[in-house]
C-alpha cells in the first residue's frame, strides 16, 4: 500500500475545523454513567473576526504590560505608609490583623515597586475609600463579616502590572457591599444615616435590630405600632461569651486563640489565675490613688485607712511592692497585691507573680470594719511591715527565694480589697449630656472598643442604642405634637420595661406552684388586655427542687418525678395564654437540678453550668407553642414577637439593647460559702470602742451622702462624675434605693441591711462571681471568662436563698437578691426569715421587678 503523498510549501493543519469541535464536544459531554448531570450541548456563536489594527492593540497591550515579582512585605515595613494615608488622610485605625492583610496584598500585586513608584499609596487611597463606602468604621480590620478581604478580593480583578484600573475599580467597586444594619427582616436598612458617626456602624452591628432614623419616623407617621423592646433583648449562654484575656505587652484584652475544651491542659489552670491579677492590677494602675505625681518629693508609708475624700495628695499616692523586692528589706513598710491562699506548711499567705510570704494578721485590721469578707482566694491589699527572721523557709518541696515562698513573714496592719471601678470608666466613656440633649460618649483610656458579650462594642453602637432607647422608653404627652426632633417619638401606649425575677422556685412544693400561679394572675389582671401593663421577660430561678435530683436519695427523686414538676409547671402556664406569647420566660437551673446534681449531690457543682436539659422542658415549650397558635394565629406579621423560652446557664447574661445594659444572672448560695471560709481578724485589746463607733457612723454618714450625690449627679455634669469615681481605697457603702420605703426607723443599722451590704461589696470588688480556690467552687478554666464582673454590669441579679431580698446600687452597679419566692422555713419555725428581716408567711410571694428604663430593682410582695 503507497503511502500518501504531502504537497510540499504547504505546513501541516494544526487546527481544528469547527465541525471537528462540534464532534469532539458531543463524545466528551456529561454521562449518566459517571453520575454526572447530562446537558444538551449548545453551538457557540461564530467569533467576528477583529480589525487588524485592533488585534495589533491587543497584542501590544498584553506583551507591554509589565510583569510584577512578588515579594514578602512585612507588616511593620509597610506600617509607616499605611499610617500616613489610612490614618493621616482618611482618619482611620488600622489593627495588626488588617496590616497583615494589606502587606500580603500590596506585596503579592504592587512587587517590588510599592515604595519607589508609590504603588501601595494609591492602592491603600482606594482601599480606604471603599472601606468607607461600605461603613466599615474606624477600626480598619477583618472581622466575622470579613469587609476587608472582600474588598481586596474585589480590588484583586482590578490590579495590572502593580497599578490599579481605575476603569475596572469604578465599574466593580459599586459590587462592594454595603453593611447589613439589621438582622430582622422587620427592621432592615441598606445604609447608615447620614447623620450617624461612622463608628455607629462598625463592630457588631450585623448581629443587631438597629434602625434607621428617617425610616422609623415615618413609621411613626404612618400610625405603625412602636417597636417591641424584645427585638433588643438577647440572652448570652455562658459557653457563647467570649473568651477575652489581658495581654501585658498591647495593655488590652485580646480574645483567646483556640477552641474551649471541658479538659484543658495544666497551663489553662494557671492563666486563669494570671488574668484575674492582671485585671485587677490593670485597674488599680489607672486609679488616681496609685498614680504617683513625678514632682512628688515626698514619700511616707503607705496606709490604707485614710478618708473619704477622691483628692490624691503627695503623702496618699500608692506604690504596689511585688512580693519578690521584699527581700533584704527587713523591717521596711510595704503595700502588696496578691491572692490568699495557704502555704503547703498551713499558714496563710499571700501570693503573687513573683513569689509568696507568709501572713501574720495578729494586729491586721480589715477596711472597711466589719464591710467585707476575706477569704482564700480572693485578690487584696495588704499594708504592713516585713520581717526577715527565718523562721519561715521553704519546705514541702516549695523553692525559696524569688519565684517561691520566701523568707520570713509580712505583719500585716491593713487589709482591704481592691477598689471597685465604674463601667463608665472601665470603657472610657463619660456618661454626661451634651449641649443638645444626647449621651456624649468621649473616646477615652478604656475598653470601649472590646465587643465582651459577642453583641458589639460601646464606642461602635453606644450612641445609636441610646437613640433606640430613648424612642422606645421616653413618653411623650399628645400624639398632635408638631416639630418634633429627631429624637422624640410619638407614643400611643407605656413601653414595657420590666423584668419580673423570681428566685428559688421549688417547683416540687406545692406552695411554689401556688405562688406563681397568683404572680402570672396579677399580672394577667392588671394588663385587662394591653399587653404594654406586662412584663416583657419573667425570669424564673432554681432550685427547682428542694433536693439533689437524680442523686440515689429519696428526697430528690429521679429523672420521671423531676419531669413531673416540670409538666405541673406547664399546666399552671397554660392558664395564661395571653402572658405566654407576649412574654420571654428565662429559666436558670440551680446546683439541685439535672444534670450536674447526678454526681455532686447537693454540693457544689461546676461553674459555669448547662441550663435544663431539653428532655424536662418539652411540656413547657408545648404550652408556649399553644399559646402563641392561640393568640396570634398564623399570623406572618413582620413586627409581631411571640413567647418564647429560653432555658439559660448558670451564670447568664441579658443584653439589652446591646452592649448599653448588661444584666448578669446567678444562681448560688455565696453567702453561706463566705460566712464558712472568711477570715477572722483579733480585736485590739487596747482600742477605743466607742471612738471608733463615731468615727465609723460619720465615715459612714460621708460615704452615703457623697454615694448619693453620685446617683444624683448622674448625666448631668461629666467632669464632676469623674472625679467622683474615682475611687479611694475605703470604698463607699451600698446604699438602697431611695424610692424603697424603709420598714422601720432602725433600719439603716439592721442585720439584713449590713450583711446586703458586705455581700455586694466583697462581690464587685473582686470583680469575680467565684472568687473561692477551686477546693470550694470548681470552675471550668476555659469559661471563666463567664464569671467575671469587669467591665461591671449594670445590674446584677443573685439568688442567694440564705439571703432576704434586698435591691442596692453600688459604684453604679444596681445589685439585687432575689432570695426565696416562698419562705417556708419561717413557718416551720415561727419566726422571722433570718437577719432581723420581717416575718414571711407562707401566704405572701415575694418577688423583684426591675425596671430598665430607671435601672433600679422594687421588692414585691404579694398574698395568695
Amino acid at each position: 500500500m503507497e503511502e500518501p503523498i504531502s504537497t510540499p510549501g504547504l505546513p501541516a493543519r494544526t487546527f481544528k475545523a469547527a465541525s471537528d469541535l462540534r464532534a469532539e464536544e458531543q463524545l466528551l459531554s456529561s454521562s449518566p454513567g459517571f453520575g454526572t448531570p447530562a446537558y444538551p450541548i449548545q453551538s457557540r456563536p461564530t467569533e467576528i473576526a477583529k480589525p487588524f489594527a485592533a488585534q495589533l492593540n491587543t497584542s501590544a497591550t498584553a506583551h507591554n504590560a509589565p510583569t510584577v515579582l512578588p515579594i514578602l512585605l512585612p507588616p511593620q515595613t509597610l506600617r509607616p505608609v499605611a499610617f500616613r494615608t489610612l490614618t493621616k488622610k482618611h482618619s482611620l485605625t488600622l489593627t495588626s490583623s488588617g496590616l497583615g492583610l494589606l502587606s500580603t496584598f500590596i506585596g503579592k500585586f504592587c512587587g517590588s515597586g510599592w515604595r519607589e513608584e508609590g504603588l501601595a499609596e494609591r492602592v491603600l487611597d482606594e482601599i480606604a475609600k471603599a472601606w468607607k463606602k461600605c461603613g466599615g468604621g474606624l477600626l480598619v480590620e477583618d472581622g466575622p463579616e470579613q469587609k476587608l478581604s472582600n474588598i481586596l478580593k474585589t480590588l484583586e480583578l482590578c490590579m495590572s502590572g502593580g497599578r490599579l484600573d481605575t476603569g475596572k475599580w469604578s465599574r466593580s467597586n459599586s459590587s462592594v457591599p454595603s453593611p447589613n444594619l439589621s438582622r430582622a427582616p422587620s427592621f432592615s436598612t441598606s445604609r447608615p444615616d447620614a447623620n450617624t458617626d461612622v463608628s455607629q456602624s462598625s463592630l457588631g452591628l450585623s448581629a443587631l435590630n438597629v434602625e434607621d432614623a428617617a425610616q422609623r419616623d415615618r413609621a411613626v407617621e404612618e400610625g405603625q405600632s412602636q417597636p417591641d423592646v424584645r427585638s433588643y433583648f438577647k440572652v448570652i449562654s455562658a459557653f457563647d461569651q467570649p473568651r477575652l484575656v489581658y495581654s501585658t505587652s498591647s495593655k488590652s484584652l485580646e480574645p483567646v486563640k483556640g477552641t474551649p475544651s471541658l479538659l484543658p491542659p495544666i497551663q489553662h489552670k494557671i492563666s486563669m489565675f494570671r488574668n484575674r491579677y492582671h485585671l485587677v492590677h490593670q485597674r488599680l494602675m489607672r486609679n488616681e490613688s496609685f498614680q504617683t505625681p513625678s514632682f512628688a518629693t515626698t514619700t511616707q508609708p503607705p496606709s490604707l485607712i485614710r478618708s473619704a475624700s477622691g483628692m490624691t495628695t503627695l503623702q496618699q499616692a500608692y506604690k504596689i511592692t511585688p512580693i519578690s523586692n521584699l527581700l533584704g528589706r527587713s523591717g521596711s513598710s510595704h503595700l502588696l497585691l496578691g491572692m490568699l491562699v495557704h502555704s503547703p506548711a498551713g499558714d496563710l499567705s499571700i501570693t503573687d507573680l513573683s513569689g509568696s510570704v507568709v501572713l501574720d494578721l495578729s494586729i491586721a485590721r480589715p477596711v472597711p470594719e466589719d464591710g467585707v469578707w476575706f477569704c482564700p482566694g480572693m485578690i487584696v491589699l495588704v499594708e504592713g511591715t516585713y520581717e526577715e527572721d527565718g523562721s519561715h523557709n521553704s519546705n514541702l518541696g516549695t523553692a525559696a527565694g524569688v519565684g517561691g515562698q520566701i523568707k520570713g513573714t509580712f505583719v500585716a496592719h491593713t487589709m482591704a480589697g481592691p477598689p471597685a471601678e465604674r463601667r463608665a470608666l472601665s470603657l472610657g466613656i463619660s456618661t454626661g449630656l451634651d449641649s443638645g440633649g444626647h449621651t456624649n460618649t468621649s473616646v477615652g483610656a478604656g475598653f470601649g472598643w472590646v465587643d465582651f458579650l459577642g453583641v458589639g462594642s460601646e464606642k461602635a453602637l453606644g450612641t445609636q442604642m441610646r437613640r433606640i432607647q430613648r424612642r422606645i422608653f421616653r413618653p411623650l404627652a399628645t400624639s398632635e405634637t408638631i416639630n418634633l426632633p429627631d429624637d422624640d417619638q410619638i407614643e400611643t401606649e407605656p413601653p414595657r420595661r420590666q423584668i419580673a425575677l423570681l428566685g428559688e422556685c421549688n417547683l416540687d412544693s406545692p406552695r411554689t406552684l401556688e405562688a406563681i400561679r397568683a404572680i402570672l394572675s396579677s399580672y394577667s389582671t392588671s394588663s385587662s388586655g394591653h399587653i404594654s401593663d406586662l412584663p416583657f421577660s419573667i425570669v424564673i430561678m432554681g432550685n427547682f427542687v428542694s433536693a439533689a435530683s437524680m442523686a440515689g436519695s429519696s428526697m430528690g427523686g429521679g429523672s420521671i418525678e423531676y419531669k413531673e414538676h416540670f409538666d405541673a409547671l406547664a399546666s399552671i402556664l397554660s392558664e395564661f395564654p395571653t402572658l405566654l406569647a407576649n412574654t420571654t420566660f428565662v429559666f436558670v437551673p440551680g446546683d439541685n437540678d439535672p444534670w450536674a446534681s447526678s454526681f455532686s449531690a447537693g454540693a457544689s457543682c461546676m461553674l459555669p453550668r448547662l441550663g435544663v436539659p431539653e428532655v424536662f422542658s418539652s411540656r413547657v415549650r408545648r404550652a408556649l407553642t399553644s399559646a402563641n397558635a392561640e393568640v396570634h394565629g398564623s399570623s406572618k406579621e413582620k413586627d409581631v414577637l411571640k413567647g418564647e423560652s429560653i432555658w439559660a446557664t448558670n451564670p447568664a447574661r441579658l443584653s439589652l439593647f446591646g452592649p448599653l445594659e448588661e444584666i448578669v444572672l446567678f444562681r448560688d448560695d455565696i453567702t453561706s460559702r463566705f460566712r464558712r471560709t472568711a477570715i477572722t481578724f483579733s480585736k485590739l485589746p487596747d482600742a477605743d470602742e466607742e471612738e471608733n463607733e463615731a468615727a465609723g457612723a460619720d465615715g459612714q454618714n460621708q460615704d452615703h451622702s457623697q454615694f448619693d450625690g453620685e446617683e444624683m449627679d448622674l448625666d448631668q455634669n461629666p467632669r464632676k462624675n469623674l472625679d467622683k469615681a474615682v475611687h479611694t481605697a475605703t470604698s463607699h457603702v451600698p446604699v438602697s434605693h431611695p424610692s424603697t420605703p424603709a420598714p422601720g426607723p432602725s433600719s439603716s443599722t439592721a442585720p439584713s441591711i449590713q450583711a446586703a451590704r458586705k455581700l455586694i461589696k466583697t462581690i464587685l470588688d473582686q470583680s469575680h462571681l467565684s472568687p473561692f480556690p477551686l477546693s470550694t467552687r470548681p470552675q471550668l478554666w476555659d469559661h471563666t471568662a463567664a464569671l467575671s464582673l469587669y467591665p461591671l454590669p449594670t445590674a446584677l441579679a443573685l439568688c442567694d436563698a440564705e439571703m432576704p431580698a434586698f435591691a442596692m446600687s453600688y459604684e453604679g452597679c444596681h445589685v439585687m437578691n432575689v432570695g426565696r419566692l416562698v419562705d417556708e422555713y419561717s413557718l416551720r419555725k415561727g419566726q422571722a426569715g433570718g437577719f432581723g428581716a420581717a416575718p414571711r408567711g407562707s401566704g405572701v410571694a415575694r418577688w423583684i421587678e426591675y425596671d430598665c428604663r430607671s435601672r433600679k430593682g422594687e421588692e414585691r410582695s404579694l398574698r395568695f
